[in-house]
């Protein structure tokens, strides 16, 4: 890889680990609903890139059901796991989306796993539980479950986009943003209160989050790594996008203050190995797996 290339590919995955601090931020310390603040960030998205809706793709019904999951529902559980756990932990368990995808091309699309796979799907699992699992209290971190099923719906999003026809990132980004945002704004008006006034009295740094989230997540991220996915095979990159979820746990310890546990480092260790194994084995039905939800809806 280019020298220019693996900065930018560091730089994106900063972005996205970084947005998991922001985010967690925002939801949690500034008490910002979240699925009002994920409404936000798709209202954003759609009208930053609105020229990109254009023309209208075909499979639009089965483009809308995949960005209700992509987009809604994934996003809504991601925030509510990180208003109620902590970055650093969500930044590793959101990798679950690796192992899911592999999971789901094999019930799916009929791939084949062998042993060295399979063990990395059990290590991400077994990494996750020592994080979330607290023996001295016997309790479960119930926001990382809300990140588990986000995980899940992400990765059960991508297998349905696999069957539809090819789409450009940005042209994805922009109908997920257009589809999402108002079933967002509708259940948070259902589940949420003081949406608004809590946003405006948020301030500039809440709005700068915003900002973030659609300029340099959505549109920035995406956009600049799925140029290096046209340039790059996905078992060079998938790797190296291991990079953000060490970035989450870097910012979550540094700018919240967050605990760096022992179960939190075993725990990575353990999980982010798993990872690693299942990116190293390229997978023949769905190559994107190996980064688990990244290619669908530009997340982090």
């Amino acid at each position: 890889m280019a020298i220019r290339d693996f900065i930018l590919l560091c730089a994106v995955c900063l972005v996205w680990g970084l947005n998991l601090v922001v985010t967690r931020w925002a939801v949690a310390d500034m008490a910002i609903p979240p699925i009002f603040f994920a409404a936000l960030r798709f209202l954003g998205v759609a009208v930053c890139l609105v020229p990109f809706l254009f023309p209208r793709p075909p499979n639009l019904r089965t483009l809308f059901f995949v960005s209700i999951m992509i987009g809604s529902v994934h996003f809504a559980l991601l925030f509510i796991g990180l208003q109620h756990a902590e970055a650093s932990a969500v930044a590793v368990t959101g990798q679950l989306g690796v192992p899911i995808s592999t999971l789901m091309s094999m019930l799916f699309l009929g791939e084949v796993i062998r042993w060295r796979r399979a063990l990395g799907i059990f290590l991400a699992f077994i990494g996750v539980v020592i994080i979330a699992f607290d023996p001295g209290s016997f309790s479960v971190s119930y926001g990382l479950l809300y990140i588990i099923g986000s995980a899940f719906v992400g990765s059960a999003g991508g297998i349905i986009m696999k069957s539809m026809p090819k789409i450009s990132a940005l042209r994805m980004q922009a109908w997920v943003g257009a589809f999402s945002f108002a079933p967002l704004f509708a259940l948070s008006f259902v589940m949420e209160t003081n949406q608004l006034d809590a946003y405006i009295h948020g301030g500039w740094m809440v709005w700068a989050a915003s900002a973030f989230a659609i300029l340099g997540v959505s549109v920035f991220g995406h956009s600049a790594f799925y140029t290096l996915l046209k340039k790059y095979d996905v078992s060079l990159l998938s790797p190296l996008t291991l990079m953000t979820p060490i970035w989450g746990v870097i910012f979550g310890i540094v700018l919240l203050n967050e605990p760096l546990t022992l179960r939190l480092i075993l725990g990575a260790i353990v999980s982010l190995s798993g990872v690693l194994v299942i990116a190293l084995r390229p997978n023949e039905k769905m190559p994107e797996a190996a980064l688990g939800k990244k290619v669908a809806s530009g997340d982090s």
